[in-house]
């Protein structure tokens, strides 16, 4: 094809002639080898490959990057070149890019091959540029323009690929977020899951099945939920939010666990196996209720371990309260004032092993006091509380009482 005779192009108009836009792109289009050829020796992750679908998809990927630059050459000169901007499958660039994107996350990689190709078919495409020009006598206008298109369409590529990659990333953490949060799901299912199950939900999940957990108790709702270690699987939107935490005991997953739950009211389980996990949430559950009730200390963090007995004795509610009726059934007829009073003195005395004068310090009274009230205690509860058997019932009772005493004050006043 003849070139036109520069002296009658009017370059001054910004316009590349249509002819020339022609050969530049036969000249663009025909580049594709040696971009290919460049990233593979110098890209280390496009190195060339034995499979052969690979390298199809690599210069697949280089022919739309160029497809697109020949786009924006036609744009220029108000006419559109052949497969401007779609492959032969009728793709989309931007599709063929943001798939591009997508898959670099998948594979594990980061941007930065991608990117790197990216930037070699750039140089690559000035360099041919350069070449072109310097035959064709272009003016350092049109030159101009012509290289701030490249780099615009290196921007477009990159960023589709960007957005690819972003988006592929972000499905793939809700994806495993829905697998933890199922995992979580699995280990409190009520009956128990198999081991197996366990096994295969914790692979899924990416997430390292120990050989002991607990789960912890939080008191909801929450409207702000703390940020916890990854290695702790968190349902705080649950109706009653839960934690499954991994060596529970670690000095890791401790601090992980009071600096994460310092502003909340926890309780940690009791260590167990993973198929256990279920048990383990329900005390430390009963341990917040037994909190709230008074029949353990109340703690920002509650650690089950410290209060086993107490679980083992709280954990019947019903049975607990017919117990307590039974055996403080002395007490019954007395103002509540007295009775309350009694109850405490009798409470202090089996704790501290039948010492009035300890008992007389920890109430702050006189020890003479506290054998005047023995006494009334000795004429209404008679022999039992000298049985043993009976005495460790009747602690029970006492302990249940004065918790429900302490619940019945707060109420009052709230």
């Amino acid at each position: 094809m003849a070139m036109p005779n520069r002296t009658t192009v009017t370059w001054l108009t910004g316009k590349i002639p249509p002819a020339l836009v022609d050969l530049l792109r036969a000249d663009v289009l025909d580049s594709v080898a040696e971009m290919v050829q460049e990233i593979q020796a110098h890209v280390p992750e496009y190195a060339p490959p034995d499979d052969d679908k690979f390298a199809r998809g690599l210069r697949r990927g280089v022919e739309m990057a160029l497809r697109r630059y020949v786009e924006l050459l036609d744009q220029h000169v108000g006419h559109t070149g052949p497969a401007a901007v779609r492959d032969g499958d009728g793709i989309d660039w931007r599709v063929v890019y943001h798939a591009a994107g997508a898959n670099e996350m998948r594979e594990g990689r980061s941007l930065d091959a991608l990117h790197a190709a990216i930037r070699l078919c750039a140089r690559v495409a000035n360099r041919r540029l350069r070449t072109f020009a310097e035959r064709h006598a272009m003016p350092p206008n049109a030159v101009a323009w012509l290289a701030e298109a490249i780099f615009d369409n290196v921007d477009d590529v990159a960023r589709a690929a960007t957005d690819g990659y972003a988006q592929a990333q972000e499905a793939e953490a809700g994806e495993l977020d829905r697998r933890r949060r199922r995992l979580l799901d699995l280990f409190i299912a009520d009956p128990p899951p198999s081991a197996s199950a366990l096994a295969n939900a914790a692979a899924a999940a990416g997430w390292r099945l120990p050989r002991r957990l607990a789960a912890v108790a939080v008191a909801g709702p929450i409207a702000q939920p703390p940020v916890m270690s990854p290695e702790i699987l968190a349902a705080f939107d649950h109706t009653r939010p839960c934690l499954i935490v991994p060596d529970p005991k670690g000095l890791a997953q401790v601090r992980a666990l009071e600096n994460g739950l310092s502003s909340y009211h926890a309780a940690v389980g009791p260590a167990v196996s993973p198929v256990d996990a279920g048990k383990s949430l329900r005390w430390a559950r009963l341990a917040l209720d037994l909190s709230a009730k008074g029949l353990i200390p109340h703690q920002p963090i509650i650690w089950c371990g410290d209060h086993l007995a107490a679980l083992a004795v709280f954990q019947d509610q019903a049975l607990l309260a017919t117990l307590t009726e039974r055996r403080l059934a002395p007490l019954a007829h007395l103002r509540e004032d007295k009775r309350e009073l009694l109850a405490d003195t009798l409470l202090a005395w089996l704790k501290f092993n039948m010492n009035a004068n300890e008992v007389a310090a920890h109430l702050h009274v006189h020890p003479q006091t506290v054998r005047h009230r023995l006494r009334q205690l000795a004429q209404l509860f008679g022999n039992q509380i000298r049985d043993p058997d009976l005495r460790f019932e009747l602690e029970i009772a006492l302990r249940a009482e004065r918790a429900r005493n302490i619940r019945r004050a707060r109420t009052a006043a709230s």
